[in-house]
């Protein structure tokens, strides 16, 4: 089933961290399994941030088959190594768990893929974002359980959106849960409620691209098609357009730029989405509970109609 949600804050830095605990906590009997996060602070004007995972399964780590800390240890080595190696230096870091880091760092170039695609070789290690804002942070268990365990409810910024995940043909795992970054593009991240046909068509067309795929989850390829669409000069709203006469199936999806929050309903519009407009904030979800878990008062939303894409700009 599983529930999406997205928040943007227009011209204000404020806590989205809470607002997106709140509607995903709203939505948790949509997906118990895992959570995801992608939130956006302030952009960072020299260096980028990076969050990675060192453990194939979260699961694991409590269960008798966890890795040892050693090996985890180990591979944060190599990571480290591999930075130093490609001239990015790290200034800040941090890690809420033994197998998920959070990284400030400065690199000679914009062109990240090099060092991306580096880190990567390290063995089953995943990085989860890069950008200059965006942060992307998942795991087991509903939203208060990964907000509390990586301080989330004080994450300052201006938009975000977020995915309760129910396991139905995966498994549950961190690599399965959403969102999904558009590797290697800075800032671009997807969540998805729904069913894509011709994913397999269609990741094939991007792969010879050049692009990589880190899951076997169709929502990934909403991220990396979006991203690809940009990345040849077509905006966001035209790209989300695009993406409704050329990807199949039964689907609604919430994408995130570094200063945008879009929504896109496919042609059928069975997928649930409701939508608030005011004045300073856009609030969208799979249930309206989620949107009115962030406000003391009353508020009127609406359904978008079928084949509909919204865009919104801090």
């Amino acid at each position: 089933m599983c529930g999406i949600a997205g928040v943007i804050n227009k011209k204000k830095n404020v806590n989205v961290g809470e607002q997106m605990s709140l509607m995903l906590q709203g939505i948790k009997h949509r997906g118990p399994d895992s959570t995801g996060y992608a939130m956006y602070g302030k952009p960072k004007k020299d260096g980028f941030i990076l969050r990675f995972k060192v453990s194939e399964n979260a699961a694991e780590q409590s269960s008798s088959k966890s890795e040892d800390p050693e090996v985890l240890k180990d591979r944060k080595k190599q990571v480290d190594a591999i930075m130093k190696t490609h001239g990015a230096k790290i200034t800040k870091q941090s890690n809420s768990t033994p197998y998920a880091f959070r990284y400030e760092f400065t690199y000679k170039s914009e062109n990240l893929e090099e060092l991306a695609k580096a880190i990567e070789t390290v063995e089953n290690t995943e990085i989860l974002s890069i950008g200059k804002g965006l942060e992307l942070i998942k795991d087991l268990g509903d939203a208060t359980t990964v907000a509390d365990q990586y301080g989330l409810n004080k994450f300052m910024g201006t938009h975000g959106i977020g995915h309760t995940r129910m396991a139905t043909e995966s498994d549950v795992d961190i690599k399965s849960a959403h969102p999904y970054w558009a590797f290697p593009y800075q800032d671009v991240a997807v969540v998805h409620n729904g069913q894509l046909t011709n994913y397999w068509g269609n990741r094939r067309i991007l792969e010879r691209s050049g692009y990589r795929f880190n899951s076997n989850c169709d929502s990934e390829i909403i991220a990396v098609y979006i991203a690809d669409k940009m990345a040849k000069g077509i905006d966001l709203e035209q790209s989300m357009h695009d993406s409704l006469d050329e990807l199949d199936g039964v689907f609604t999806y919430i994408v995130s730029t570094k200063d945008q929050l879009g929504m896109a309903k496919d042609h059928m519009a069975a997928k649930p989405m409701v939508i608030y407009e005011g004045e300073d904030i856009v609030a969208c979800a799979s249930e309206e509970v989620a949107i009115r878990n962030i406000f003391p008062h009353e508020i009127k939303t609406y359904d978008p109609y079928e084949a509909e894409v919204k865009v919104w700009q801090v």
